[in-house]
């Protein structure tokens, strides 16, 4: 791969500044739907008004997403050039002009914020954290993405702010509780430390560890040792938080502990993978296996939101074994 990448010689065309905006990483929005979920089974809200918010709602998190693309992807195009495929974006391959690309930037940005006013205050400010946590990743002089572990985890606080939109798409008058925010927080740390793995491992063994630092600075701070550690600290505080969020909201969720478990096991296997597709996550859809756990997790997550079970209450009491039972009877 080529240290540089030169410039196409074709004017660059409407298409080419829309494919910043980058359309086709919509399905990350998936995770806005758990909040609509959960803020249905936990908050009962009335749903008189519930279609137009939710179709609203979600162009706000498209339109605002589509502006933290249109920034990352513009001030990324010297260091994408480094990667093996992302040098073919349109950033790195064309003459964009810089005038327009900020132009875009705003429109979606601007579009998105106006929306959300509509809304309601704390969804509009919801939105507005999501477009301020692109500008923390991506501009300087903060640009977390450069430093090593802050980039995982300031990247992946897009996912509670995905899940919140949704809870407020539905319920505007109460926000989501704080152990569900950081399960989801830690998750997408977990979901970002496996991607940031994959790169190193393939990266690493195609062209070596010092264009991967010239691609992304973070990585002068990465062993594949610690990514490791690091995924399954995610993982582990991310169980935790979920373990509190369901013991004090709804015990049902226990039932479906193994399987969200066999989730994580399943993407951390995948980002073992060479050219993994935890590298691109637009394109988890097209892995079967992914695609058949997480299928699953929804429906599971589904019946036990609706599924009263009063005899798991008992797993909250405390409760001992007598010391005779142990020892058996007769002794």
């Amino acid at each position: 791969m080529p240290a540089s990448v030169s410039m196409e010689s074709r004017t660059a065309r409407l298409r080419d500044y829309l494919s910043l905006a980058r359309f086709d990483h919509i399905s990350k929005h998936v995770f806005v739907i758990p909040g609509l979920i959960l803020a249905y089974a936990l908050r009962e809200p009335s749903l008189l008004d519930a279609p137009q918010r939710v179709v609203i709602g979600f162009i706000v998190a498209i339109a605002i997403a589509s502006a933290n693309y249109v920034i990352n992807e513009w001030l990324d195009r010297e260091f994408d050039a480094h990667h093996p495929s992302k040098h073919h974006r349109k950033a790195v391959s064309l003459q964009l002009s810089p005038a327009l690309v900020y132009l875009e930037y705003a429109a979606f940005a601007i579009a998105g914020l106006l929306l959300a006013a509509w809304m309601g205050r704390p969804f509009f400010i919801c939105a507005l954290v999501f477009l301020i946590s692109g500008l923390v990743y991506n501009v300087r002089p903060i640009r977390s993405k450069d430093r090593p572990f802050l980039d995982v985890i300031s990247e992946s606080v897009n996912n509670p702010i995905r899940l919140t939109l949704g809870w407020l798409m539905l319920d505007p008058t109460s926000m989501p509780p704080a152990s569900l925010l950081l399960a989801y927080w830690t998750g997408g740390a977990f979901l970002m430390g496996s991607k940031r793995l994959s790169e190193y491992r393939d990266i690493t063994a195609s062209v070596g560890i010092e264009t991967l630092k010239r691609y992304r600075k973070s990585f002068g701070g990465y062993t594949a040792e610690s990514l490791i550690v690091s995924c399954l600290t995610y993982a582990m505080l991310s169980s935790f938080f979920l373990g509190v969020f369901l013991i004090k909201y709804r015990i049902e969720y226990v039932l479906a502990f193994p399987f969200i478990t066999g989730l994580f096991g399943c993407y951390l296997w995948l980002s073992m993978l060479p050219d993994s597709i935890a590298q691109r996550p637009e394109r988890m859809f097209r892995s079967r296996r992914l695609m058949t756990m997480l299928g699953v997790n929804i429906c599971v997550l589904l019946l036990v939101t609706f599924w009263d079970v009063p005899s798991l209450d008992s797993l909250t009491d405390r409760s001992f074994t007598p010391v005779d039972m142990v020892d058996g009877p007769g002794k």
